[in-house]
């Protein structure tokens, strides 16, 4: 019996070419709105944290001796209610899990308001599913408590086993409990402090923090607004905090004048996926490209013993190892203005994704490729 072959296998992801061609979008500025680009400085969300306990499980929890700290919280918190296990008798928990809880904290979120939580498994529980949390208190990075979670866990998986068989669909260790806290303590907002707020653009442009203040300079006076730099705008609010509320929702609907974005490759190296905006553009150069290809099989080799020689069957694998590298073609690739031209100079090598990357990559080195490469 031969087995079959074993090629070294090459990532294959979709290639992604981001173009706008239809609507023949050229070097003219796209208007946006303020707050699509910019965030208000001491406005955001906090993140909190914490540790708690899932009950009710259907044998599906941790199993103690192997996650001693399930036992050491479910006895810590039997305590606080007045019940005290006596020293030395181990602890079956099969429907207990230890659990951290996730969640974030709006901004100017008030006490009694409801957030979502996200409940994760930090132990070898099986299933989640069924579970309840108890309540646990979710601390912010200042150490102090900001809301308190609890309630009936909702997993979007299931799973099945039975004599060594196992089934499962999506992930059983981790849930979300919808509206599972409450705000317990507001978060101190520099809102009212001051009589200047700062919004920070999402991306450094200086052209573009120049066209946010002269967009607030013509919708509320000459000197409201003032960029500082290529990312932060310096804005003069009213004193009156309803004048202020009724300023804000006028300047972040404002329509801004944002210039387009310098000429970036975007190369995620794990996924092998390519992404080019409008403005990249090819110098003409000549590339050539190869594959290089392995080739590992193996065929099972039979050694019989002599009859009556009291011997034993052997059975080894020969391996045979083959390196074929096929001919690259020095290809001419034209001068590309538009990304139409760069796609389709692209195209003609007929790299898949991995080879892409590197060949991005020469070109830029060649001084043909006019585009910043950015791995991630």
């Amino acid at each position: 019996m031969r087995t079959p072959p074993r090629l070294i296998k090459q990532l294959i992801a979709p290639l992604c070419l981001a173009s706008l061609l239809a609507g023949g979008w050229n070097a003219q500025a796209a208007t946006v709105r303020l707050k699509e680009i910019a965030a208000i400085q001491g406005v955001r969300s906090n993140q909190l944290m914490g540790y708690g306990l899932v009950v009710g499980l259907d044998g599906t929890g941790d199993q103690t001796a192997q996650t001693p700290f399930t036992g050491q919280s479910m006895n810590a918190m039997l305590q606080q209610m007045g019940i005290t296990v006596p020293a030395g008798v181990p602890m079956q928990l099969k429907n207990v899990a230890a659990v951290l809880v996730t969640a974030s904290l709006p901004a100017f979120a008030q006490p009694g308001q409801p957030i979502d939580v996200n409940v994760s498994s930090i132990g070898n529980a099986k299933s989640l599913r069924g579970g309840t949390l108890i309540a646990t208190p979710l601390k912010g990075a200042d150490g102090q408590i900001y809301a308190l979670a609890q309630g009936n866990l909702i997993v979007g998986g299931a799973g099945a086993s039975q004599g060594g068989s196992k089934v499962q669909i999506n992930h059983l260790s981790a849930g979300r409990i919808p509206d599972g806290a409450s705000v317990e303590r507001a978060v101190p907002s520099p809102w009212l402090q001051g009589s200047l707020v700062q919004y920070d653009l999402r991306s450094d442009d200086f052209n573009t923090a120049r066209e946010v203040a002269k967009a607030i300079n013509q919708a509320k006076g000459d000197g409201t607004a003032e960029a500082i730099n290529g990312r932060t705008v310096a804005v003069k609010l009213p004193q009156a905090p309803g004048e202020r509320v009724a300023f804000m929702a006028d300047v972040e609907n404002l329509t801004i004048n944002r210039a387009t974005p310098a000429a970036r490759i975007v190369i995620n190296a794990r996924t092998g996926s390519v992404v080019l905006n409008q403005n990249v553009t090819l110098g003409p150069c000549a590339v050539a490209h190869g594959n290089l290809s392995v080739t590992i099989s193996s065929t099972p080799v039979i050694s019989q013993p002599n009859p009556m020689s009291q011997g034993q069957t052997v059975v080894s694998e020969k391996a045979d190892i083959a390196i074929n590298q096929a001919p690259g073609a020095l290809i001419q690739m034209p001068a590309g203005t538009q990304l139409t031209d760069v796609v389709k100079a692209l195209n003609t090598l007929g790299a898949n994704p991995q080879d892409l990357l590197a060949i991005l990559q020469a070109m830029k080195a060649a001084g043909a490729l006019q585009a910043d490469l950015e791995v991630i």
